[in-house]
């Protein structure tokens, strides 16, 4: 098996991996914390490193039909949400390339690097 490469966001404020702590994402790239997931509450996020992903799927969603994919985190491959591939719906297509964190399976984190 080879070596594991997995980047790093920067910033300070950092979302990572609940199960094994590794980096996901950063607080700039939050736009929003009024997401729903399976387990509660997510966050939206336009930019997540370090995550596999699974196959596409359409499914029916609180806010109209929308194909997405399944994020794994790529160390531990644990679940950790989803990311938009399409919105049928015009009005919810700022959502594309996005990706949705869900809170139970994300920490928080401070950054000891400085930007």
């Amino acid at each position: 098996m080879g070596k594991l490469f997995l980047e790093h966001p920067g910033g300070r404020r950092l979302f990572a991996c609940a199960s094994c702590a590794t980096v996901l994402t950063n607080k700039r790239a939050l736009v929003s914390t009024a997401f729903h997931g399976m387990s509660g509450n997510a966050y939206l996020f336009n930019k997540v490193v370090n995550v596999l992903y699974g196959d596409s799927r359409t499914t029916d969603m609180r806010t109209g039909r929308h194909i997405v994919r399944d994020v794994y985190c790529k160390r531990c491959q644990k679940y950790v949400g989803w990311t938009y591939e399409y919105a049928m719906s015009a009005d919810q297509r700022y959502k594309e390339g996005m990706f949705v964190l869900e809170c139970y399976y994300i920490m928080q984190q401070n950054s000891t690097v400085k930007d």
